[in-house]
């Protein structure tokens, strides 16, 4: 459940070993959907490549090689590919041989060779190199006016550094590639940012205005977490609609496939200072799936101020997001703090008021995290958007022990009640917001901006209570931020198992913040969920905290 991480600088690109660390862990269970003509062809050291500015490689093809396209005609393929036998991934020949972590970051796109560097486009497409780690490439094919043509990328495409330069076969058209990502003026209107990439199984992460790459989305998640093999469906063939001039959205789609399933997908990709991806998905299964993990997101989460104490670190929080959120059609919140569990652990939250959910990253200031490289402050928040009837079903999030900041330990998603038979076709559309998000400062109800944790009892005192924990949760802005000091107001808590010894709920001085704290003996219990908000008044006055406290 490792991520993706791709960083682009004006120089080099650079990949970074949590990248490429991650790109090794799921490399092993990453899943191929055919055998594309790319992946048969040999590299040929000699072959000429004509290339055409804002067009691409090879772009004049012949009449005879322009096939209709449509997302009907896309999901037809997948049922059909659904209906067959699953074929097992086949690497692709090298281009490069030996290439290593060290070579591999030295391999960067070549901004000159972009597809669509013209006519008014406001995207521009970047290919990700094959080799290394990714030997088993996707197919990507550019559709102009209902019709698809091939896209091919040669090594005239990428700038090569230092020795490397001198193993690269020249003018040799490449086997696919790993991926790609598009580039738009994102921050600037002079300079074309990363804005959005995919590379490795069915991961893809965006950018909003001012962001840096943190979290990242799937595709489609089989079988996280539940003690037997993890299933990684993976994208294998992509079709981009080449941008019109002016055009402020881009417009791509992708062939899913998997042991288990395949399905058709459409991405409507807007950027600014929130970025929205359009998500619909059409999938069709083989087998029967023990559980299906729809608009998956992963993330990382290695200690924040509750739990800052088991790492010696500077900082005092790592992390790409901090809670796990959930809005429900009623107005609630449901706020639920990452943990870095001593085991692995798994919450579900049953909503039939879901309007969305998703992971957010609230601390936005530099101090927060003390962290000039990381810019961990900078990374996106995602919400998650359900679009139509997604029947019943539960927001689901895993967490998994982690001592390393280059693990993506944090994974959620949608797990529907019904699950998915052999035969059978699902439809989902969603909408993924980045950026920014999750934290009203204009509404009546009051936000949590932290969680504190330690041992129970009076500060100070020796003789503790091993069993025992104290919780503290701040809560500002809202109604309750202009209450004074002495107002009436009711802390709700509850618990699943243990005893409450202690609740206070109090104003800090010359804030407007108001301190929640709990004291709970655990007695003999390994795991207590607990929930708590303020309500008075007639109402309810904050957001929902819950929170899972496992003893090790």
């Amino acid at each position: 459940m490792t991520k993706k991480t791709w960083s682009s600088h004006s120089g080099m690109a650079h990949l970074d070993r949590r990248t490429l660390l991650g790109a090794l862990a799921s490399s092993v269970a990453t899943l191929a959907f055919s055998r594309s003509a790319f992946a048969q062809e040999s590299v040929s050291s000699d072959t000429e490549v004509e290339f055409h500015p804002g067009e691409g490689v090879a772009s004049k093809a012949d009449p005879a090689e322009l096939r209709p396209f449509s997302f009907e005609w896309l999901d037809t393929k997948m049922i059909e590919a659904a209906q067959a036998d699953y074929l097992a991934p086949v690497d692709a020949p090298d281009v490069i041989a030996d290439l290593d972590y060290d070579s591999y970051r030295k391999i960067q796109f070549d901004p000159e060779r972009a597809r669509w560097d013209g006519d008014g486009s406001l995207f521009r497409l970047h290919a990700f190199h094959p080799g290394w780690l990714y030997k088993q490439t996707v197919a990507i094919h550019e559709v102009v006016d209902g019709l698809q043509t091939p896209m091919t990328f040669s090594t005239d495409d990428f700038l090569y550094y230092d020795e490397l330069a001198s193993r690269v076969p020249k003018h040799a058209q490449l086997p696919g590639v790993a991926g790609f990502r598009l580039n738009t003026t994102l921050n600037r209107a002079d300079l074309f940012d990363e804005m959005i990439s995919f590379v490795g199984a069915s991961y893809f992460r965006a950018l909003a205005r001012g962001s840096s790459y943190g979290l990242s989305a799937r595709g489609l998640a089989i079988n996280t977490g539940l003690g037997g093999e993890e299933e990684f469906p993976r994208f294998t063939e992509f079709w981009l609609e080449r941008p019109k001039a002016g055009q402020e959205d881009a417009i791509l789609y992708a062939a899913l496939d998997s042991p288990s399933c395949t399905g058709a997908y459409r991405f409507v990709i807007r950027p600014g200072a929130e970025t929205t991806i359009d998500v619909t998905a059409k999938l069709h299964f083989r087998r029967d799936v023990e559980q299906l993990g729809v608009a998956a997101l992963t993330s990382m989460f290695l200690f924040d101020e509750k739990n800052s104490h088991s790492f010696d670190d500077f900082r005092p929080q790592v992390h790409d997001s901090n809670a796990l959120m959930v809005m429900r059609t009623d107005g609630d919140v449901l706020w639920r703090p990452l943990n870095n569990p001593p085991r692995l652990a798994s919450t579900y939250l049953n909503e039939p008021q879901l309007k969305s959910f998703g992971l957010i990253q609230r601390d936005r200031d530099f101090v927060d995290y003390q962290d000039a490289g990381a810019h961990y402050h900078d990374r996106p928040s995602v919400l998650i958007e359900p679009r139509g009837d997604w029947g019943e079903g539960a927001v689901r999030l895993v967490e998994i022990p982690s001592d390393l900041e280059g693990n993506d330990n944090i994974v959620s998603f949608w797990v529907p009640a019904e699950k998915p038979r052999a035969g059978e076709t699902r439809e989902y559309a969603y909408r993924l917001r980045w950026g920014a998000l999750g934290t009203d400062r204009n509404g009546d109800r009051a936000w949590i901006t932290s969680t504190l944790a330690g041992q129970g009892g009076t500060s100070g005192v020796s003789d503790k209570k091993v069993s025992m924990r104290k919780f503290v949760i701040d809560f500002d802005g809202g109604l309750m931020a202009r209450l004074p000091a002495d107002a009436k107001m009711e802390p709700v808590v509850t618990l699943s198992a243990g005893k409450i010894q202690h609740i206070a709920l109090s104003k800090v001085e010359n804030t407007t913040i108001w301190r929640l704290v709990i004291d709970i003996d655990g007695e003999n219990q390994n795991l207590v969920e607990l929930v708590a908000h303020i309500a008075g008044f007639g109402r309810k006055l904050s957001e929902t905290w819950i929170y899972q406290w496992m003893r090790k």
